[in-house]
């Protein structure tokens, strides 16, 4: 079996750094996040009045 250049090695690691970046940004620009009015809308607040 034989070796790889050390050059070969540099390119693999410079190829799989990008694509892993690439992953990430495409990850995170393309999640949908909600509105915040329509969070807000949804949350239940209660209230415990405590009476000692």
């Amino acid at each position: 079996m034989p070796q790889m250049m050390p050059l070969s090695w540099l390119l693999l690691f410079i190829l799989f750094s990008f694509l892993l970046l690439l992953f990430n940004i495409l990850n995170f620009y393309t999640f949908n996040k909600l509105p915040l009015i329509k969070l807000q809308t949804k949350l239940m607040v209660k209230t415990l009045i405590w009476k000692w």
